[in-house]
């Protein structure tokens, strides 16, 4: 890659399927690809002089085809943001939706239920430092996303991916703990805030060896079995959780995050293969 365009040799080499390109390599060149069309007609011309193997295929798979395209009946086209599909699965919208949901029940019973009821701590801190994993685990489902093969096949695929999936759970979910803890003043976002991140990161990291949906679901159900369960069905907040989430705690909270994120460089390239 050189400038703004890639060098001739390169797609000439790309375009043969020449194995000895290094796989960073094939993957800058993809990418800038997807939004250089001048390097795409170069591209073209280049696999009908150096792969015509490949340009014949091309050709029948073409002319077989476009009888039945221009026969289909062309589905109205969904004025979807670019950005939606780029942030976004489809899938990960009712999986956010229960986040919300599971979100705005816990801040409804700190709304209405008796001070005491919980021993003065708000019902929202047990479960808001696991409540982004649900999303996060939705958000890299193989089974939940139709189009996974699609997307499997992209040349942003693996980590700036799930980064950006990610990076949209948390904007969905932490601003409306943010806003409540403030507003009520039952919890800081210091509690909770630099936990769930822990966690997120944790999820991450243990998701390049048995894949990120298995680590986000298995670290919820974890936290759920061992605080958030027993704190709502005692009515009390477990002394391990306000020891936990203690302001003194928090450079133990944040060690692990560190953790979490060294692992998840050290491993980027294992996300393309989960």
């Amino acid at each position: 890659m050189s400038g703004e365009h890639a060098s001739m040799r390169l797609i000439d080499d790309y375009a043969r399927g020449d194995t000895t390109i290094a796989a960073d390599t094939v993957w800058a060149l993809e990418a800038h690809l997807e939004t250089c069309a001048p390097c795409r007609g170069r591209l073209a011309a280049s696999v009908a002089t150096e792969a015509p193997d490949v340009a014949a295929l091309l050709g029948t798979v073409r002319a077989a085809l476009e009888p039945q395209l221009d026969a289909a009946v062309r589905a109205p086209r969904r004025r979807r943001p670019r950005w939606v599909s780029t942030w976004l699965t489809p899938a990960v919208a009712p999986w956010l939706a229960m986040t919300v949901l599971v979100t705005l029940t816990a801040l409804l019973l700190d709304a209405i239920a008796s001070p005491t009821f919980f021993g003065g701590a708000s019902p929202v801190l047990p479960i808001a430092p696991v409540l982004p994993l649900c999303g996060v685990a939705a958000s890299w489902s193989r089974g939940l996303d139709p189009a996974h093969e699609l997307t499997a096949s992209t040349a942003r695929f693996g980590l700036p991916l799930l980064l950006r999936r990610t990076t949209a759970v948390l904007l969905v979910v932490l601003p409306g703990l943010v806003t409540w803890g403030w507003l009520t003043g039952t919890m800081t976002a210091a509690q909770w805030l630099l936990p769930s991140l822990a966690f997120t990161s944790t999820a991450l990291a243990l998701g390049s060896v048995i894949g990120v949906t298995r680590a986000a679901a298995g670290l919820a159900a974890a936290w759920g079995v061992v605080v958030v369960v027993p704190a709502w069905a005692t009515g009390h907040v477990p002394l391990a959780l306000r020891l936990l989430l203690q302001h003194d705690r928090l450079p133990g909270w944040g060690l692990v995050l560190a953790l979490g994120a060294a692992a998840v460089i050290a491993r980027r390239n294992a996300y393309s293969t989960l």
